[in-house]
């Protein structure tokens, strides 16, 4: 899930940086949405989890995690994008306002979306969170939501949104999760067609550690 949404936001803003005159979003308002991401997802280990997930041991698979951030990743920035293009050609706003714009956007999709990818079955109907985990994400949300409306919006550098945009925004939220539910679908159906690899043995990797240092010197001597 991090390195989903990380790579979707960096994306995000080196994509607008292209055609914006100013910073998509200031250093200190990252760092703020980062802080409050990642607090809505200190209740994961109180989270459920599925009964198939635990049936067997799960050996760490980093070309899972890259396939998992290539895709899910450009699915959040195509609707960052959206946002973009809703508060500079909609609602004709200015540096504070995209600013504001985005930061909402952004952290109320990604709390929302963790419902999604915490499970490879349908959410809520046959994959229930925890209280906390259903808490805790939410109310980071809803305070990313109403920090601009904040007496501390002018420190953050964040101005208050017209109504328009909370409506334009529900309706974006809503497409954005039915689209992450079809990539879940699409993703993981394609990863069970994959060829299972077994984990090398411990002696194996041994020996594979010294065949790859051997062939260092090899080369060195053939020179």
């Amino acid at each position: 899930m991090a390195t989903s949404s990380n790579f979707g936001n960096m994306f995000s803003a080196a994509g607008a940086s292209l055609f914006l005159s100013f910073l998509p979003m200031l250093p200190s308002q990252i760092l703020l949405n980062n802080l409050l991401y990642d607090v809505g997802q200190l209740a994961i280990p109180t989270d459920e989890v599925d009964p198939e997930v635990v049936a067997r041991p799960a050996a760490w698979d980093i070309g899972f995690v890259r396939r998992f951030m290539i895709v899910f990743g450009p699915v959040s920035s195509a609707f960052d994008f959206l946002v973009f293009l809703v508060m500079l050609s909609i609602l004709h706003g200015g540096h504070v306002e995209f600013r504001a714009g985005w930061f909402v956007e952004s952290l109320t999709t990604q709390p929302l979306v963790v419902f999604l990818i915490r499970t490879r079955r349908v959410p809520f109907f046959r994959s229930r969170p925890s209280r906390a985990m259903l808490i805790t994400p939410l109310t980071m949300a809803a305070v990313g939501a109403l920090l601009p409306f904040t007496p501390v919006a002018h420190l953050l550098g964040f101005t208050a949104l017209p109504l328009a945009f909370f409506l334009i925004l529900v309706a974006m939220v809503m497409a954005y999760l039915a689209l992450i539910e079809l990539a879940k679908s699409w993703f993981y159906a394609r990863e069970r067609s994959r060829p299972v690899r077994v984990p090398m043995s411990h002696q194996e990797r041994h020996h594979r550690r010294l065949r790859r240092r051997a062939s260092g010197f090899a080369g060195r001597v053939a020179s």
